[in-house]
C-alpha cells in the first residue's frame, strides 16, 4: 500500500540522515517507525507481549493480575 503524508522539512532531513546511516530506504525507516508506534500505543499489544514473556519464564496467568495490568495500561500514555 502506498500512501502521501506530510513531513516539516526538519523531520524529513533527519529521516533521510537515519536511512543513509542505517543504509536503508526511507520506505523502511518509515514503515518501522509507524510499526514501532503503533506497537507502542496498543494496549493490547503490549498485554499480548507481557503474556508471552510470563509463558516464556513460566508463570501462570492469573487472571486478577491479568485484569489489572489490563486497566493500568489502558490510563497509561505510551
Amino acid at each position: 500500500m502506498k500512501t502521501a503524508i506530510s513531513l516539516s522539512d526538519d523531520l524529513f532531513a533527519e529521516a533521510e540522515r537515519l536511512a543513509g546511516r542505517l543504509r536503508k530506504s526511507r520506505s523502511e525507516v518509515y514503515r518501522s517507525a509507524l510499526e514501532e508506534y503503533l506497537a507502542r500505543h496498543d494496549p493490547d499489544q503490549v498485554r499480548e507481549k507481557l503474556d508471552q514473556v510470563l509463558v516464556q519464564v513460566g508463570e501462570s496467568e492469573d487472571e486478577f493480575v491479568r485484569a489489572a495490568a489490563s486497566r493500568v495500561l489502558k490510563r497509561s500514555e505510551w
